[in-house]
């Protein structure tokens, strides 16, 4: 399903993490997340920005952005590709391991060759070094408190804020938007030209990148509050056009069409405005595509959202019959049913998903949360626990693991894991409440009483801090 997961940064203590404060050579690091954090929101207070996480969608994205990255000699299993629940326009790097965009440039991508040079562009930044030379990546993305920072800072400069913002001295004066995500247009020149490069070593249609830039032409005559944040992230200027469109006719016999690009493209697009837009507006163009199994899953997706169980199962179970070992149509039926309150029936769905994708942490999660709601408590804890284990970043698995210990009468773990879904969503008071709970009820130096100790430390310098 699409989940929001909501990342609230509210003060830089939310960059702290119980493993990285240990680790000494990540307090200049921590240094840099809070220059630069503090920098971006001295102008314009920013709301939060929110990840959107859906399996589904985020193996359509990774199929999609494979080919380019491994013309870049990255690897795909490496670098992940995270979807922000934002209707602006914009797509950025902050380490060599995610790449993020915006759900409204997904959406307003028209062809798979678009969102394609989206990623080979991005994927240029990070093969060129451009992350290395600046003090951009305070901690790995992959990590809840460097994705916290990160999320943190990108909703600063969407908002406008860190344009106007006062130099911070680390070494040189730089803005909160060069620390973070601006690129310079030497930068955005390089990466054009090897972002096209790496499409044409994939076959991918060049052109693709030219119907991107068109998207955004005319932006730099804007002011600031009215451009979209990849106008202020990513500068555009009439010679890089005109550069781009010339490599992109250079290029264009090395394209070659791939049915499965298009397919990928066509699901990820389809399921996330889905559940965007309103189901009348998804149901009257579900078959857009001309894919069956993708026009079944729209309808499936509407009618689940207009609370008619009957119809959304039956175009669901349409849609596995076309694709039966597909784990994510299995997932979908399980999220339609759990929120249907139908727990024994969706324990069986996601269990299903689950066997068809052992080693994915969201259909893990989801698996251990429907046993959860099953009264199936030790199992529950184990594929919660799994998934935990391949992907921090999903609060909601700490605060059903937090769930699963307090059933068990386990208080200490529960107190700790609450305390760490705090931390992670930036509510260091609350972090703080339940951090020292915990550390009154683990065992004194056990490893739960130390991740107690590290949330109660970043909370207790936030205090400070007010």
């Amino acid at each position: 399903m699409v989940c929001v997961f909501r990342y609230i940064v509210q003060s830089w203590q939310s960059a702290e993490t119980p493993q990285e404060s240990r680790l000494p050579s990540m307090h200049l690091l921590r240094l840099f997340a809070f220059v630069a954090l503090l920098a971006a929101t001295l102008t314009t207070p920013a709301r939060a920005l929110s990840l959107l996480r859906d399996p589904d969608i985020e193996y359509a994205l990774n199929q999609l952005a494979a080919p380019v990255l491994k013309a870049a000699g990255l690897s795909p299993s490496r670098v992940d590709i995270l979807v922000i629940d934002d209707r602006r326009l914009n797509a950025f790097v902050v380490d060599q391991n995610s790449i993020f965009i915006h759900s409204g440039l997904l959406l307003k991508m028209k062809t798979a060759a678009m969102l394609q040079a989206v990623f080979a562009h991005e994927a240029a930044h990070i093969a060129n070094g451009h992350l290395v030379r600046r003090p951009i990546a305070a901690r790995n993305a992959r990590t809840a408190a460097g994705l916290g920072a990160a999320l943190g800072a990108a909703a600063a400069i969407a908002a406008g804020g860190g344009k106007a913002a006062p130099a911070i001295a680390l070494g040189a004066q730089s803005t909160a938007q060069r620390l973070f995500f601006v690129h310079t247009r030497a930068e955005e020149s390089a990466a054009d030209q090897s972002g096209l490069r790496f499409m044409a070593r994939a076959g991918i249609d060049p052109q693709g990148a030219v119907e991107v830039m068109d998207i955004f032409r005319g932006q730099e005559a804007l002011s600031a509050s009215r451009q979209d944040p990849y106008a202020r992230t990513h500068p555009l200027s009439a010679d890089r056009y005109r550069v781009v469109n010339r490599l992109a006719a250079g290029y264009a016999g090395n394209a070659r069409k791939d049915p499965q690009a298009d397919y990928w493209f066509a699901r990820a697009k389809s399921k996330l405005s889905a559940f965007q837009r309103s189901p009348k507006w998804t149901l009257t163009r579900a078959g857009e595509y001309g894919y069956a199994d993708v026009k079944l899953m729209r309808q499936a997706v509407a009618y689940h959202r207009q609370s008619n169980l009957k119809r959304a199962l039956g175009a669901i179970d349409k849609a596995i019959a076309t694709r039966p070992k597909d784990p994510y149509l299995h997932e979908l039926r399980g999220q339609i049913l759990i929120e249907s309150r139908q727990f024994k029936a969706a324990v069986a769905a996601y269990g299903r998903a689950a066997s068809l994708a052992p080693k994915n942490a969201l259909i893990l999660g989801a698996y251990g949360r429907a046993l959860l709601a099953d009264g199936q408590v030790s199992k529950a804890q184990q594929f919660l626990e799994k998934s935990r284990s391949r992907d921090g970043r999903d609060d909601r698995v700490v605060r059903d693991l937090a769930a699963a210990y307090a059933r068990q009468g386990n208080k200490g773990m529960a107190a700790v894991l609450t305390a760490e879904r705090y931390a992670i969503r930036g509510q260091l008071a609350d972090a703080g409440i339940h951090a020292q709970r915990a550390t009154d009820l683990l065992p004194r130096g056990s490893a739960a009483w130390q991740r107690a100790q590290d949330v109660l430390s970043a909370a207790q310098a936030a205090k400070k801090k007010k």
